[in-house]
C-alpha cells in the first residue's frame, strides 16, 4: 500500500513508517512543517516526495493519513484528491481535547467519510467525535532494550516547553520532587525553567533536546522517570522509559493509570503518595529496579511496535475496503 502522510510528530511517525507499506512524505525546499520529509531520520520505507510532484502521483496513492485539519484542504490542493471521497483517509487525533471538556466537539465530528483514530482510550472517551467513525490505536514504540542502570540518584523528566505549558505539564509540581532528588529535564523550549520553578541549578538541570538513542541511554542512568502531567495525551517518552526499565512516578490523570500498573512505580493523584514513592526509589536502588522490570513487562505487553503496526494494518484495510464501523473499535 502507498500511504501519504506528513511528518508531524517524529516519535509517532518513527513507529508508523516501519510497517510493510511505502510511505510518501512531502518535502519542500525549506523543510518546513509542511515539507519536513524524513527530517534526516533513517526510515527505509519512507520516500521523500517534493510537494510539486504529488499531483503526478495522485493515481498511485492508496490512503492518506491526516494529522492536522488543514491537511484535508492541502491534500486536495496538491493532489486533486478529496480525502474521504476520492481517496481513503483517516485522521489521527494525537491530543487530549481542549476547551469545555468533556463537551469539546472534534473538528471532524460532523462528517462520516474520514474516520478519527484516537491514540488512547481516554482521548476517545473525552472527545465528542459526533457521527464520525472512531478507531483507537494505542501507541507502539521500538524497543530500546532493557538498558536501565539507575546509577544516578536523580529523576528524569521529558517535557517540551515546560514554562509555557505550566500547570498543564505539571511544571509547578517539580519543586516537590526536587526536594527528594535532583531533576534532569529533557525536551525543547526550556528557557526560564529555573526562574519559573524557583529550583536552583544544583537541584534541576535543563538537558535539552537530544537524539533518541542518546535520550534512552541518559534516561536509563536516572533512578526513576517522573511524569507530572495534569493534562496530556500519553507521551511516547513515558512508554520508551518503561521499555528501558525505569520505574515511573506519574500523576493519575488522563491515560497514565492505564499505561502504568501500580507495581511499575506509583500512579496517584495524591502528591504525598508520589513523594513517598520517590523517596523509596531514591533510597533503594533495588526497589527501583524491581519496579522498572514491571514497567518494562507492562510496556512490552501493551505498547509493542508489532501490535501497533498490526492495528494500523487493520484500520487501513478497513478504510480501503469502504467498510468503516461507526462504533469504537479499540485494539489491545
Amino acid at each position: 500500500m502507498r500511504v501519504l502522510l506528513w511528518h508531524v510528530h517524529g516519535g509517532w511517525t518513527d513507529a508508523f513508517v516501519r510497517g510493510n507499506h511505502e510511505y510518501l512524505l512531502p518535502v519542500d525546499e525549506g523543510r518546513t512543517g509542511w515539507g519536513l520529509g524524513t527530517g534526516g531520520r533513517d526510515w527505509p520505507s519512507a520516500v521523500e516526495v517534493p510537494v510539486e510532484e504529488l499531483a503526478g502521483l495522485a493515481g498511485t496513492i492508496d490512503a492518506v493519513v491526516l494529522q492536522r485539519t488543514d491537511e484535508v484542504d492541502r491534500v486536495a490542493e496538491l493532489t486533486g484528491l478529496r480525502p474521504g471521497q476520492d481517496v481513503p483517509a483517516v485522521f489521527v487525533e494525537h491530543n487530549t481535547p481542549k476547551g469545555s471538556v468533556p463537551d469539546t466537539r472534534h473538528p471532524l465530528a460532523d462528517q462520516t467519510q474520514i474516520p478519527i483514530v484516537h491514540v488512547t482510550h481516554f482521548n476517545a472517551l473525552m472527545w465528542d467525535s459526533g457521527q464520525a467513525p472512531v478507531h483507537i490505536v494505542e501507541h507502539g514504540v521500538r524497543d530500546p532494550g532493557l538498558c536501565y542502570t539507575g546509577e544516578l540518584e536523580r529523576f528524569a523528566v521529558v517535557v517540551n516547553e515546560p514554562v509555557r505549558r505550566g500547570r498543564t505539564a505539571g511544571t509547578d509540581l517539580l519543586p516537590r520532587f526536587a526536594d527528594v532528588a535532583p531533576l534532569d529535564v529533557f525536551g525543547m523550549g526550556g528557557s526560564g525553567l529555573h526562574e519559573a520553578t524557583g529550583i536552583g541549578p544544583d537541584r534541576l538541570e535543563w538537558v535539552g533536546d537530544i537524539p533518541t538513542a542518546r535520550l534512552h541511554a541518559e534516561l536509563a542512568r536516572r533512578r526513576a522517570y517522573l511524569h507530572p502531567f495534569r493534562w496530556t495525551s500519553l507521551g511516547l517518552a513515558l512508554i520508551e522509559a518503561m521499555h528501558a526499565g525505569l520505574p515511573v512516578l506519574a500523576l493519575g490523570s488522563t491515560e497514565a493509570w492505564r499505561a502504568v500498573p501500580q507495581d511499575a512505580g506509583c500512579v496517584s493523584t495524591n502528591l504525598d503518595d508520589l513523594i513517598a514513592a520517590a523517596r523509596r526509589f531514591a533510597r533503594s536502588p533495588e526497589a527501583a529496579r524491581e519496579a522498572g522490570l514491571a514497567a518494562r513487562e507492562a510496556a512490552l505487553a501493551r505498547y509493542s511496535l508489532g501490535r501497533f503496526l498490526r492495528d494500523w494494518d487493520d484500520v487501513l484495510s478497513d478504510v480501503r475496503g469502504g467498510v468503516v464501523s461507526a462504533e469504537v473499535s479499540g485494539h489491545t
